[in-house]
Formats: C-alpha cells, structure tokens, sequence
C-alpha cells in the first residue's frame, strides 16, 4: 500500500513526475579574510603607538543600571568635547545640548581624577585605583574609563598571547587573548578582530581572578586624515600606520559591568596627532563649589554629585 501511494502521488495525472525547484539566495555574509597571529598584533601595535594625541566632539550618551537588576535608566544624550594624550591625560567637558550650559568637567593625569559637576556645586577628586563606592551607578562614571577606549595599551614583547577564531551569526572573527604571568596564569586583554575588514571590533580588558571590567565595542570605522608621520615610530612600522590610522571608529559603545552603566558615543568630528597643550587638561576646583575627597572609605552618600 505503501508503494502504491507513493507512485500515485508520483504520477499524478497523466503520469508526470512533479518536481519544485528551489533557487537560494546567494549570501550576503563578506569573504572572511585571512592573517596570522604575528600580523594582527602587528596591526594593533601600529594603531595603539600611533594614537599620541586625539581631539574629538562626540554625542555621549550614559546608560545606567543593568538589564538584570532592571534599574536601567536612560540619561539625554550630551555633546561633549574629548581630548586625550600620551601615556595618560584625558579632558571631557559634557554640555547640555541647545542651552550649551555645563553638565559636567571631567579630567585624569594617570594616578588622580577629577571631577565637576556644576549643576550640584561639587568638585570630586580621587585616585583611579578606586573601585566602585557609589550605589547609583552614574556617580561611577570616570574619565578614564572613556581614556581606555582610545589610548590602546600596546602588545609587548615577551607578553603571551593566544588566537582563535570564533564564528557566530552576525560575523566571524579572530580573537586574540593576551595573558597576565605571574603566580596564576589569567586572562589580562581580549582583542577581537572583524574577518571581514580586519578592523579591530571589541576589547575585553579583565581584572585578577577574571573580572571583566570593560567590554568596548567598535564599528563604523572611517576614513581620517592621519599619516604615517603620525605613527612616531620606525619606517616599516610608520609605514603601517598610514593604514591602519587611516581609518578610526566612529561608534563606540563602552560597557562597565561592575559599575553598572554603559556610554554609548557618536563621534562628529576628530582630529589625530595634533598638539595639544598641556594647559587644556589642568581641571580647576571651581569658586565657591564643595570639595569632595573620594576614597573608598566614602559612603555614597558622601559622594553623591
């Protein structure tokens, strides 16, 4: 019975074999490109040594709250004016879109921040070794965690470093994981690297005992107008750096777990490699305003803007 049914509904009427032909779309994913391990660290060398200065008017937007504690809360976007410089100096100054009004002034040397906050007549000061004291998560928010985004700490020498692809619905990668030696082997960075552009796409930077504390992600890379002048470094390495600074991300999204907030940026206009001077970092306790020593001894209360 079987074989009867299946040669009725073979033959039809008339007799006739039907048949349905599928035509597939071809796909749209780009050819994934190739590299080894030595030219991709290569090729995040030559931009980490060739960023020495950044000048750049960005659209910031701070997120704070986590999707699992379901505290998120959105904050209007602010036009704000970044400058960044060798080995650790950052300015962000966060304005009020239309009125132009301060929302707030933010700078770091490397060991100290400072913050201010004119809106609450507070100037914040602290060592950027502190970890997270405040329960509302936007009071975490430090310039140099928007430094850390730009000023790529460079491969060295001797450091291990590990690669894998990885391979997932919206791309395939290339992941190289640098290691922190010592008594414990760990996971110290994570560099991610988009196969189809060989454009860096996300850094992981990690904690002892793997604590992630950020997980910056890359995309819209375009073209600028560094040369390979700007690199600072040797003719091969110089040479490299005309490609690899001729283009720089214009979507950055930086993501603190642990502080419990996101900063999503839009970059407008950037310029690279220019002077700047060292007069533009220097951050001023404001007439008048209340100084707060932030430490983690401080409660939140303490340190609320």
């Amino acid at each position: 019975m079987a074989a009867a049914t299946v040669a009725a509904i073979c033959c039809g009427c008339g007799g006739h074999v039907i048949t349905k032909t599928t035509t597939s779309q071809p796909s749209a994913r780009p050819i994934a490109k190739d590299a080894t391990r030595e030219e991709l660290i290569e090729r995040y060398n030559v931009f980490a040594r060739g960023i020495q200065t950044l000048n750049a008017t960005v659209e910031l937007k701070p997120i704070a709250g986590s999707a699992y504690s379901g505290m998120i809360q959105e904050y209007h976007e602010v036009k704000a004016f970044l400058l960044v410089a060798q080995p650790a100096s950052v300015r962000v100054i966060g304005q009020v879109p239309i009125v132009g009004k301060t929302a707030f002034d933010m700078a770091s040397d490397g060991p100290t921040f400072k913050v201010s906050i004119p809106s609450k007549n507070k100037f914040l000061v602290g060592s950027v070794a502190n970890v997270r004291t405040s329960d509302k998560p936007i009071e975490n928010l430090r310039p140099e965690h928007l430094l850390e985004a730009f000023l790529w700490p460079e491969i060295r020498n001797g450091e291990e470093v590990l690669l894998e692809e990885f391979n997932a619905d919206t791309g395939r990668y290339y992941v190289l994981t640098v290691l922190r030696g010592g008594y414990r082997t760990e996971i110290l960075r994570k560099v991610w690297f988009d196969r189809s552009d060989l454009q860096v796409s996300r850094l992981e930077n990690f904690a002892p005992k793997g604590l992630l504390l950020a997980d910056i992600q890359f995309s819209d890379w375009r073209a600028t107008d560094a040369t390979a002048g700007d690199a600072g470094a040797g003719t091969s390495t110089a040479a490299a750096g005309a490609g690899a600074l001729a283009n720089f991300a214009h979507t950055v999204e930086i993501n603190r777990p642990h502080d419990d907030y996101r900063l999503d940026l839009q970059v407008t206009k950037i310029t690279i490699n220019e002077p700047i001077a060292a007069s533009r970092f220097q951050l001023l306790q404001p007439q008048g305003s209340e100084l707060v020593q932030v430490s983690q001894a401080n409660s939140a209360r303490d340190q609320k803007p």
